[in-house]
């Protein structure tokens, strides 16, 4: 009997794990009536991008799910690019990505597309140099110049003038980058594009760029590049600031506009954000990179959850706006654990008029 029981038990679990994962690959779109919801009346939604975001969004879809167990949320960190292209062809509920979708994209899309800002972050140099006890000082030109190949060893002259008091090391750098289409990589390259007129002319910006041939090694995501970092003595990557500080590997200090080396913090993120409150568009795709101000962190960025302003299904629109009026919200109080700064007060407002206009076939999915 007893026997019986534990095989019912772990039958029970296949079935139910089987499930998941064939509601999670179907690639069925959005709006079709399978998989929308169960017998139960419990709502299923699928996301998929940004790395970057990966560590809060998870936490906010663990904390959301305690308070709506009726409401299902499978996030999957596949990149900023995979996360825009799930959206257009409509395999994903909602996309998530750091890089605010271009022009062209969002035409193509033919119904109008949101971009909600939910949180502020860092992009930060990583690296693995034992023996380096204080933090590495890097300007934009060196970065640029580490990630073209014309710096190739850390007791480079250029690094030892930014950098008088370490005892830098006679060997080769190994630059890690990401090798998926991704987020990260825009508002990195972003920067290096505004601030260096060589990467600018042979690199510039974009979510995949064109590495130089024989310089680095890529990883995907931002998992990848910290895992290759960690691994790799003398090497350097860029990640979002949560994974350097979970991984307890240092980040550089960075040349700002103001001429100041500048640590990734809250403050120095949320300073860059503050600068360019008054300019943000009305759509909210911003860039905040190589911002000005004393104190600022140059390469931070908005990361944005990426939906169809008109939801196709009610029922999955309804737990969707749900949600993002949670994340920023009551989502808020989680942000600074892991290294993320808060949306501003004015952001916050701004984000609850996107919110409330989203509709299901022209009927307002919130209730205000």
């Amino acid at each position: 009997m007893l026997q019986k029981t534990i095989y019912r038990k772990f039958a029970s679990v296949g079935l139910i794990v089987l499930f998941a994962l064939g509601v999670g690959c179907s690639g069925q779109k959005i709006g079709q009536s399978s998989g929308t919801s169960s017998p139960g009346g419990a709502v299923r939604l699928q996301g998929s991008g940004a790395s970057f975001p990966k560590p809060i969004y998870e936490k906010w879809v663990n904390e959301f799910g305690k308070i709506n167990p009726g409401i299902s949320i499978d996030y999957q960190a596949t990149g900023s690019g995979a996360g825009q292209k799930a959206l257009l062809a409509k395999t994903a509920d909602f996309g998530a990505s750091d890089d605010p979708m271009s022009d062209s994209d969002i035409k193509s899309a033919g119904s109008e597309i949101l971009h909600i800002p939910t949180v502020l972050g860092a992009v930060v140099l990583t690296y693995n140099l034992e023996g380096v006890k204080e933090p590495l000082k890097l300007s934009s030109q060196t970065i640029s110049d580490i990630y073209l190949g014309n710096i190739k060893k850390w007791n480079d002259a250029k690094l030892k003038a930014d950098n008088p008091t370490l005892n830098l090391p006679d060997t080769d750098i190994l630059p890690v980058y990401r090798a998926d289409s991704s987020g990260t990589s825009a508002v990195f390259t972003d920067f290096l594009t505004k601030t260096v007129p060589e990467w600018k002319e042979k690199v510039g910006m974009n979510k995949q760029p064109s590495w130089i041939t024989g310089v680095g090694v890529g990883a995907k995501g931002n998992d990848g590049v910290m895992g290759q970092v960690k691994q790799s003595p003398n090497s350097i990557g860029y990640v979002e600031l949560t994974f350097a500080k979970a991984n307890k590997l240092p980040s550089a200090l960075v040349k700002n506009k103001a001429g100041d080396f500048v640590e990734a913090s809250l403050e120095s993120v949320s300073a860059a954000a503050a600068a360019s409150v008054a300019a943000m568009p009305d759509d909210l795709r911003v860039q905040i990179t190589d911002a000005e101000g004393a104190g600022v962190y140059p390469i931070a960025s908005y990361t944005y959850i990426l939906a169809y302003k008109d939801q196709p299904d009610a029922n999955k629109g309804k737990a969707i706006t749900d949600f993002l009026w949670w994340a920023i919200h009551d989502g808020e109080k989680f942000v600074k654990d892991l290294h993320y700064s808060p949306l501003p007060a004015e952001v916050v407002k701004r984000v609850e008029v996107k919110i409330n206009s989203m509709t299901n076939n022209g009927t307002p999915l919130r209730q205000q």
